[in-house]
C-alpha cells in the first residue's frame, strides 16, 4: 500500500477526513492491527484503530454515528505542511506555527516524563521524551466542543 502519511490539521489523515466513516478508514489504510473500545473517558466512548506498522491510531467517536474524530500519530516519516515534522525541534514547531499565523501556545511537563506543546487553535499536541518529538495529537477542530485529545 503505497501513500504519504500527511498530519492535515482540522481536515483528517493524508486522504481521510475527519467525519469519515470506519469503512472508508478501512478502504484507505486497510484493517487495523488492533481495535478496541474505550468507555470510561470522560467526553465519549470511543472506539480505537491501531495501525503498529503505519505508526498511528484513529479514534471514532462512538456516540456520533461512530466518525473519524482524532489522530495519534507516531510515524516519523509523518509530514505536516510538506515537512517531516519529526525532525523538528520544539522550537522549531512553534516557529513554524507563527509562520502560518498561529501564535498561542501551552507547554506542560507530565508526570510520565513527556512534554506537551499545544496549539489549541490547530487542536494539535505534540508530545516530546528527552527533547525528542515521540508523537502528534490532532483532531477535529469544533467550535464550543471538547475534542478528545489523550496522551500516550
Amino acid at each position: 500500500m503505497a501513500f504519504f502519511i500527511d498530519i492535515r490539521i482540522g481536515v483528517g489523515l493524508s486522504e481521510l477526513h475527519f467525519g469519515s466513516s470506519m469503512a472508508d478508514a478501512d478502504l484507505i489504510f486497510g484493517k487495523a492491527d488492533k481495535m478496541e473500545e474505550l468507555n470510561d473517558l470522560e467526553i465519549s466512548p470511543t472506539i480505537l484503530w491501531h495501525y503498529y506498522q503505519l505508526g498511528f491510531s484513529l479514534f471514532f467517536d462512538a456516540n456520533n454515528d461512530q466518525i473519524f474524530t482524532c489522530v495519534d500519530m507516531m510515524n516519523p516519516h509523518a509530514k505536516l505542511w510538506d515537512l517531516t515534522i519529526f525532525d523538528f525541534t520544539e522550537k522549531q514547531i512553534i516557529q513554524l506555527f507563527k509562520d502560518k499565523g498561529i501564535y498561542l501556545y501551552e507547554q506542560e511537563h507530565h508526570d510520565w516524563g513527556e512534554k506537551r506543546l499545544s496549539f489549541d487553535e490547530a487542536n494539535i499536541d505534540f508530545y516530546f521524551q528527552k527533547n525528542r518529538l515521540v508523537s502528534v495529537n490532532y483532531g477535529l477542530i469544533t467550535e464550543g466542543t471538547q475534542t478528545l485529545i489523550l496522551p500516550n
